[in-house]
């Protein structure tokens, strides 16, 4: 009896891991809204805000198209309708084609300004908008080529590598982006974001955090209580990773005593 006791407790352990990741993620969508939305938004800037959304999603986790998606399309003045009417989910195919409509004249007038950064911006945020991240990181790249110091490009532009899948360069943009802010809250909070999503990492998680605390005395005390409450969850997720690892290193001894 003793052993089944022993042989499930890991188990124990790892579900009670689930749920506070779990925890955590929840945590860290409203806040992420939050930090990313500065003040009154245009409708061009409230596209751009759109990044986000899905901000903590894995990379290449695109799936289809969810309700929040079919709010956000609703602001595409010549996006097919017949879907949205419907209430159907719009396919990716579907979404590709609303952003090459609505991207059209915004493509036209770069033919003769292509540096335009503004411009460039804001196709990027109707593709990531649509779920066309690799495409969106691509006109993102082109911006922040444009105009290198600024810094909210960068971490839209992090963003949508990160859905892209690019966990790296990601993580360089945001690196980059803390070279000409090194207190920027969004660039902090994405940092710990991706490095406990994308690469499983909480200490760099707890890290870029704790920095972001430091750095910005004059956060709002429902947003410095959420980082709090979300770190809380990560060092009791590596707390009970130690205990899992302690727990198997020990069956693995006794294992081998027998």
């Amino acid at each position: 009896m003793k052993n089944d006791q022993s042989a499930a407790s890991p188990a124990s352990e790892a579900s009670r891991i689930t749920v506070y990741v779990r925890a955590a993620v929840c945590l860290v969508v409203g806040l992420a809204a939050g930090y990313l939305t500065r003040g009154s938004l245009s409708p061009a800037s409230a596209a751009r805000s759109a990044v986000s959304v899905g901000q903590i999603s894995a990379p290449n986790s695109i799936g289809v198209a969810n309700s929040t998606t079919i709010g956000a399309l609703k602001q595409f003045p010549h996006a097919p309708s017949a879907s949205i009417k419907s209430g159907r989910m719009p396919t990716l195919t579907d979404m590709k084609q609303m952003a090459d409509t609505q991207a059209g004249p915004m493509l036209e007038k770069l033919k003769t300004d292509p540096n335009n950064s503004v411009l460039l911006s804001q196709v990027a945020a109707t593709y990531h908008t649509t779920h066309q991240f690799k495409r969106a990181a691509d006109y993102y790249e082109r911006a922040v080529k444009a105009d290198p110091k600024n810094v909210a490009l960068r971490t839209r532009f992090a963003s949508s590598l990160y859905r892209s899948g690019d966990v790296d360069g990601a993580i360089t943009q945001l690196n980059q982006a803390l070279v000409y802010d090194p207190k920027d809250a969004n660039s902090l909070f994405d940092l710990g974001m991706i490095r406990l999503k994308g690469k499983r990492d909480g200490k760099g998680a707890l890290a870029a955090w704790q920095r972001l605390l430091n750095a910005n005395p004059q956060l709002s005390e429902d947003r410095r209580a959420t980082v709090q409450s979300l770190m809380a969850a990560v060092l009791t997720m590596l707390s009970d990773q130690k205990g899992i690892q302690g727990a198997q290193a020990n069956d693995r001894q006794k294992s081998n005593l027998n």
